[in-house]
């Protein structure tokens, strides 16, 4: 079930973007620009049911765009603790650093096809909607747009630089590597092989540089109350990895949940296993695991940026994504609204059906609304 732009051609050649427009002559509209998801590792603009055609043609008042970006060990990997790093300060964040340039180039740009550059809405889901409630913390980024929809995705799609560095230390000795020179000896396929293997978890970095140290204060202290938000998760969100993972998902999520445990102190653990011993609708296919990354991993740290960002006296929209696929197993789960997001109801490969005609387009225009007034 991963993200099909995954398979297609890969290459460091990869930093373009997409335009959408009516063939019209209306100037000054709202613009929305999206950011693809895929755990910072994978995923394009490329992806089919991300499209923009039958989004534009449905709603021809405003301009889409769409973006690529640094992915895995070539976005996101800390070089300046290493001997010859001193060179690389930014290597750990160049993936937002693309996403902000990428944004700058429509704020300079997007008037040419018709756009207005001063209203502007990034939207994204997954590492996406963690890139989108990651750029209004960067310093002078609020100028490339006034509103935010992240949709499944938040701060907590992050790393600490200790965290980034024991990432890089591991990789390093797995391919016999000591310096950035070293590394640049590497057939570059081997490179992201090896990386890819350990399943690096190779996330932007809380530097306290380019990001704050702790996104949630950053919000709580309103460094993103004049930015609209809407965001949302999906009620099963783990549906998506049961599926995904297939039969290996148990000894995956088992492992997963003692690793997070171990890292808790007694009293936090404690409240883990509460919740995971009281939630409802636990089955072999979706246990109490599952659930209880449904809430560690999107809903609960969402749920918490959304109320940080309203209490310093920002404007947020919150929703709650219940429909179902019809595919076994993978209930209400993450990426489910994509293709009903784009108007791509033929992409079932996670949806499993076509949903409800007069639904999506009620979410759609909702969406719109929003990137047009601040209001769906």
């Amino acid at each position: 079930m991963w993200q099909k732009a995954s398979l297609y051609v890969q290459g460091e050649d990869c930093l373009y973007l997409n335009v959408w427009k009516a063939d019209d002559d209306i100037a000054n509209k709202p613009v929305m620009v999206w950011i693809h998801g895929g755990a910072f590792e994978v995923g394009g603009t490329v992806e089919t049911r991300e499209e923009g055609t039958n989004f534009v043609k449905e709603n021809p008042d405003v301009i889409l765009v769409s973006i690529d970006y640094r992915l895995g060990v070539f976005g996101f990997f800390h070089l300046s603790h290493l001997p010859d790093g001193k060179d690389y300060p930014d290597a750990q964040n160049l993936g937002l650093m693309d996403q902000i340039m990428a944004l700058k180039w429509v704020h300079e740009n997007i008037a040419g096809f018709g756009g207005d550059p001063e209203n502007v809405t990034i939207f994204d889901q997954s590492a996406g909607g963690g890139s989108v409630s990651l750029l209004p913390l960067i310093e002078g980024s609020h100028k490339y747009f006034k509103r935010v929809i992240a949709q499944s995705g938040s701060p907590v799609f992050t790393r600490s630089t200790e965290q980034a560095i024991a990432c890089t230390n591991e990789l390093m000795a797995k391919l016999g590597c000591k310096t950035v020179a070293d590394l640049q000896k590497l057939d570059v396929r081997k490179f992201v092989d090896e990386a890819n293997i350990l399943t690096l978890r190779v996330w932007a970095e809380r530097d306290g540089k380019y990001l704050p140290l702790d996104p949630y204060e950053a919000y709580a202290n309103g460094a993103a109350k004049d930015i609209d938000f809407m965001q949302g998760c999906i009620k099963d969100e783990m549906g998506y990895f049961v599926v995904g993972f297939g039969d290996s998902y148990d000894e995956w999520a088992d492992e997963h949940k003692a690793k997070k445990l171990a890292q808790l102190t007694e009293e936090e653990k404690a409240l883990a296993e509460s919740f995971c011993k009281d939630v409802k609708n636990v089955s072999a296919d979706y246990t109490s695991a599952s659930h209880l990354f449904d809430q560690v991993v999107f809903i609960a740290p969402l749920f918490r940026m959304s109320e940080n960002h309203m209490k310093a006296g920002g404007k947020s929209y919150t929703y709650y994504f219940r429909v179902e696929s019809s595919i076994p197993k993978m209930k209400s789960g993450h990426a489910v609204e994509l293709s009903t997001v784009f108007n791509h109801a033929e992409e079932t490969l996670v949806t499993g059906r076509r949903f409800d005609e007069t639904f999506s387009k009620t979410l759609r225009r909702m969406w719109v609304q929003f990137a047009k007034t601040g209001d769906p």
